[in-house]
């Protein structure tokens, strides 16, 4: 099932939230809305769902027309970030309650449930409450519950966004391999970039309402269509007046043709990588992005002075000021 978004608007008062929104989703693909907390994301995934009325434009589900149709005749399954699992059903009750109240048989839905209890990790856990849970877990069973009524759409509004960065790092990985055994063409909100280059075929780039850039990660991180999706997307510095990423700069004690001196202001390591912060001799800022042991190498400290090259490095300055989509 295909999803077809064309020209959507939305305002509340005075307030516009959507602007001009238009983006396909393949069937049976994974497309990330992604953006800024406020930026429109979960008002364009609300319209999709029928929780929001458009003031403009079409939401089209497998070519039909349902703009105005009702949220419980559009065939979608819905996880938010806080999902409000009945607390007083266990994670079996939980995952069947769609499929009782639809009158399915008793044998349809024991087979069902169990079917997705072990999809998505849980089948030990059939007799445990909500309250007895993890939190990835809870979010494991919310999904399993979206998926119980075999909806034709899948979307998932910050489903990790109340849990911490181990857990969601670990659910990203499990949503990926989710979404390749059921393919249900699916749309994720996120303000994540990592969770979204990391699980997305497509992403959807919103900013302040209106849509910055459509493609795949590769190409909206090779192929920025503004300077905001450039710096949103991932890290990016400026050198010589060019907009480049600091990992393609080069660090060094000695001078090298087209280098700029520099003094080291402030050296921060975040695991594998570090960030490296230099002041250059003209006054400005910029920054280089190490990996492995190439600062032990350098034995670089604070003050030190340095040179920046970006003899490998690309120059994004023409690619992000041209016009966005």
């Amino acid at each position: 099932m295909s999803i077809e978004v064309t020209s959507l608007a939305k305002s509340f008062g005075s307030s516009v939230a959507v602007e001009d929104v238009s983006f396909e989703v393949p069937a049976g693909s994974l497309m990330a809305l992604l953006g800024p907390s406020g930026g429109g994301k979960s008002t364009v995934l609300r319209m999709i769902a029928g929780l929001e009325v458009p003031d403009a434009g079409t939401v089209r589900i497998d070519g039909e027309d349902v703009t105005r149709l009702p949220a419980r005749s559009r065939g979608i399954g819905f996880c938010f970030q806080h999902y409000a699992p009945f607390r007083h059903m266990t994670a079996w009750e939980n995952v069947a309650f769609g499929l009782k109240i639809r009158h399915r048989p008793k044998a349809e839905i024991a087979a069902r449930v169990a079917e997705l209890l072990e999809l998505v990790r849980l089948s030990g856990f059939a007799d445990r409450y909500p309250s007895q849970l993890s939190g990835g877990q809870r979010q494991r069973m919310a999904l399993a519950r979206a998926l119980a009524v075999e909806p034709r759409v899948l979307l998932l509004d910050e489903p990790f966004g109340a849990l911490d960065a181990q857990v969601r790092k670990e659910l990203r990985t499990w949503l990926r391999e989710l979404h390749e055994k059921v393919a249900v063409t699916t749309v994720l909100v996120t303000h994540d970039q990592e969770e979204a280059m990391e699980v997305a075929d497509q992403i959807a780039v919103i900013r302040e309402g209106r849509l910055e850039q459509v493609g795949t990660p590769a190409e909206c991180y090779d192929h920025p269509a503004s300077e905001f999706v450039l710096t949103f997307l991932g890290p990016a510095t400026r050198i010589n007046g060019a907009w480049v990423r600091p990992h393609d700069l080069a660090l060094s004690l000695e001078d090298r043709p087209g280098a700029r001196r520099g003094t080291v202001e402030r050296i921060v390591r975040l695991g594998f990588e570090t960030r490296v912060e230099v002041v250059l001799d003209d006054g400005t800022d910029t920054w280089v992005q190490l990996a492995g042991r190439a600062l032990d190498e350098l034995a670089l400290s604070l003050g030190a002075r340095v040179y920046v090259s970006m003899e490998h490095a690309r120059d994004f300055s023409a690619v992000a000021s041209s016009p966005t989509v």
